[in-house]
């Protein structure tokens, strides 16, 4: 049961990304339908193997790897989900399934079979200390992902700003260049969940807003996505979701560490980088109160935090010798 269920969520998240990633293009609501159909499905899949392990064996399925990136795969699309329902994003699920795929995937290489843990990690610490610390890189992730398509809307913004220059300079006039194709009323504007209207929610967008308004297909394909400022605050609440997991997964480690090794901080590799980590995301939140960090200098430092969090989870424990690496 444990493997097929495992095998199941694999399939579901390959075929929910590339059906989502055709409706992030198409807008056919169909697509969206079957495409969230199989995230919850995938998702609750996922649940449900690591309950079957555990059943099945009585050991906590979240002491090795194979366990660890199934939580975190599940806990993605999981947090994905809440945001995806609530605000109509499943836009930015083909990226985020594909994300949660590939480590699903990578994760069933370290299937090691049932072994029993070593002493250190026979503590109740270990049902609360690597729940925790796995979701919050759930949370960074679905971060990573809206930041990603913040700075896709941000260079169209760029990209058709330099297309009225040149336009303009060249005509004498305020004309502007369109493309041929869909009229706007194909697209599907603004998420209606959100307060502001779809000409608000352009607002921060005005090159895009005069070529979707003037025919461009491809400006209206760019005006179904939320707004820049509305980008932004989805981006800070899934690091306002993640980062205090994180802080409470530092601090569970610490109370593990002291019960394990005696001491409630050692400067290992895995501490240092988590520190280094969290130092970067408190750095985010602080820096989002300033209007000259907030959007798109936020935005990059969040995918760095992300690849932060990438070393810190796989770099440390896997190329790094420590006490919390999965070599040994």
């Amino acid at each position: 049961m444990d493997v097929v269920l495992m095998k199941f969520a694999l399939i579901a998240y390959a075929i929910g990304a590339v059906v989502l990633f055709i409706y992030f293009f198409s807008r056919e609501d169909w697509l969206r339908n079957f495409g969230a159909t199989l995230a919850v499905a995938g998702c609750a899949a996922q649940f449900a193997q690591l309950a079957a392990r555990y059943q099945e064996t009585h050991i906590w399925p979240l002491l090795n790897l194979y366990g660890s990136l199934s939580l975190f795969s599940a806990m993605s699309v999981a947090i994905f989900i809440f945001f995806a329902f609530r605000y109509r994003l499943w836009f930015a699920g083909g990226l985020l399934l594909a994300i949660a795929a590939i480590f699903l995937a990578y994760g069933i290489t370290w299937d090691e079979g049932v072994m029993p843990p070593v002493p250190s990690l026979q503590s109740y610490w270990a049902k609360i200390h690597v729940p925790l610390v796995v979701s919050s890189y759930g949370a960074f992730l679905v971060a990573f992902v809206f930041s990603i398509i913040y700075l896709v809307k941000d260079y169209g913004e760029r990209r058709f700003a330099k297309r009225r220059i040149v336009t303009s300079t060249a005509s004498g006039g305020a004309a502007e260049a369109t493309l041929p194709g869909v009229p706007l009323s194909k697209f599907d504007p603004a998420p209606e969940t959100f307060a502001a209207e779809s000409a608000a929610s352009l607002r921060d967008t005005p090159a895009l807003a005069a070529a979707a308004e003037g025919g461009d297909v491809v400006a209206g394909w760019f005006a179904t996505l939320p707004s820049l400022a509305q980008l932004d605050v989805l981006v800070y609440r899934a690091v306002a979701i993640g980062l205090p997991l994180l802080t409470l997964g530092i601090v569970t480690g610490a109370a593990w560490a002291h019960e394990a090794w005696g001491r409630y901080w050692q400067w290992d590799p895995k501490e240092t980088a988590a520190l280094t980590s969290w130092i970067v995301y408190a750095a985010y939140m602080h820096l989002h109160t300033r209007n000259a960090w907030r959007g798109l200098r936020c935005s990059w430092l969040n995918v760095l935090g992300f690849f932060v969090i990438l070393f810190t989870y796989l770099g440390v424990n896997i190329w790094i010798s420590g006490l919390h690496s999965y070599k040994a």
